[in-house]
């Protein structure tokens, strides 16, 4: 497997792990009461962000932006998809 596309594969393990991940959490964190412990363990998290850069054409206006939010179920979700690529490639 050449370097490149070994690349590519691990960005996509570890968005998918991310997206699935947090789905989930934030699933959980909905089915838990309010200001429980569990809760906060599965819905906070750390957000990376990137931008907003703006770009301003006089007649075409347009904003750029990207926030990454990461929590444990996130962290277990890349876990859980590398597992099943690996068995599965």
């Amino acid at each position: 497997m050449s370097a490149k596309r070994r690349l590519g594969l691990i960005a996509l393990v570890f968005f998918l792990g991310v997206i699935v991940g947090s789905v989930v959490g934030e699933l959980i964190g909905l089915l838990l009461p309010e200001g429980n412990v569990m809760r906060e363990l599965f819905v906070s998290g750390t957000s990376f962000t990137v931008g907003p850069f703006n770009v301003d054409l006089i007649v075409f206006a347009f904003t750029l932006g990207c926030t990454l939010k990461v929590n444990l179920i996130s962290v277990l979700g890349i876990v859980v998809v590398a597992l099943l690529l690996r068995m599965y490639c």
